[in-house]
């Protein structure tokens, strides 16, 4: 049998997870989620499945008539008596609330996506007669404020590229293992920065998937359908140079496909590569909190401002609706308006040319 792929491993993974979360859960939770298993990536069917175990938990907590039972004993009754005023109560407990000792906290957008876990769960129960009413759709959606972008400047994506070649501002301890990792750091961060491919994407590509004959790599993207995505000479240069010495490298057994390898010769994680960004972001811009996504936006920028087209942004970068694009780089049109801003002549000045 052939090996599986990273993504194939982290479907399979994640679909272990939900089952085990399932177990906790009543028999109609896990009816709910094999009508949405053609529909939903594993990843998100996880999503929902870690939310709705919340809710039941609040459910046992805050409900004196259930205090002694676990969620898996909880009926479709008791999930049908559920009014409006028990959702927006269940939204505030988010907010902040402890649990075996630790405290957990939402945001708006958590709070919007546990909010929209259960209006699906809700409406599949409603649209199947399980319940009379569906309560979660007269809570309003937490707004969302914006929040400022933030994405490294030109200036800064130098900067930080110089750091991973060179390590100069590193101390003492990093610098011993910039040694040993300089090459793999400058190829997967100068193609992150070449490409705006996902951490998730880069973490995932195998050796064959570089097709250095179109300059290309092969990705999966969410959801789960592959694309090529096109890199430059800089990425090519960087990537070359690697897989030189990534060649030479007896992996562990399970990881001879994988293109970016961690110190223990394994694929490397998305939480290696997490801490590779903001190692050489924190000595960069520290007053930027530069994470592995903030990378794909100074790509996404970077590509609008050199060719105004949204569209092929929303292309390059793998966004199926152009109005996400447009969500995630608002503030380019602003950009683009100050560059237009001497388009239009209103009056011919005379020349001064004698």
């Amino acid at each position: 049998m052939a090996n599986k792929t990273y993504h194939q491993n982290e479907e399979i993974r994640n679909v272990l997870l939900m089952r085990n979360i399932l177990d906790t859960l009543p028999k109609y939770v896990s009816t709910f989620f094999r009508s949405i298993e053609y529909t939903k990536a594993p990843r998100t069917r996880l999503g929902y499945a870690r939310d709705l175990k919340t809710f039941f938990e609040f459910l046992c907590d805050s409900n004196p008539a259930l205090r002694n039972k676990q969620p898996i004993d909880i009926s479709l009754d008791v999930i049908d008596q559920l009014e409006s005023e028990d959702i927006e109560e269940y939204m505030d407990y988010l907010k902040v609330y402890e649990k075996d000792g630790r405290q957990y906290t939402n945001g708006e957008r958590a709070l919007k996506r546990k909010l929209a876990s259960l209006r699906v769960f809700f409406s599949y129960l409603y649209k199947n007669k399980k319940i009379h009413a569906n309560p979660t759709l007269i809570v309003d959606m937490p707004k969302i404020h914006d929040k400022a972008i933030v994405r490294m400047d030109v200036n800064e994506v130098a900067q930080f590229l110089d750091n991973v070649e060179y390590g100069s501002k590193l101390t003492n301890h990093q610098q011993a293992y910039h040694e040993k990792s300089r090459t793999r750091d400058l190829a997967l961060l100068t193609l992150m920065l070449g490409t705006g491919i996902r951490v998730s994407e880069c973490v995932g590509l195998d050796i064959k998937d570089v097709d250095f004959d179109y300059d290309r790599i092969k990705i999966v993207r969410k959801g789960g359908y592959e694309a090529y995505v096109y890199f430059g000479n800089e990425a090519r240069e960087a990537l070359l140079n690697y897989l030189e010495e990534r060649n030479k490298i007896v992996t562990v057994e399970g990881h001879e496909e994988a293109l970016f390898l961690s110190s223990q010769r394994k694929r490397i994680s998305v939480r290696s590569v997490e801490n590779m960004v903001k190692k050489y972001a924190s000595i960069t811009t520290p007053l930027k909190k530069i994470t592995p996504h903030k990378l794909r936006s100074t790509y996404g920028t970077s590509l609008y401002q050199q060719t105004s087209d949204i569209y092929l942004v929303a292309d390059v970068l793998g966004h199926k609706d152009v109005n996400t694009t447009k969500k995630h780089y608002a503030d380019i049109d602003d950009w683009q308006r100050m560059k237009a801003k001497d388009a239009v002549t209103l009056r011919e000045r005379p020349s001064t040319d004698k």
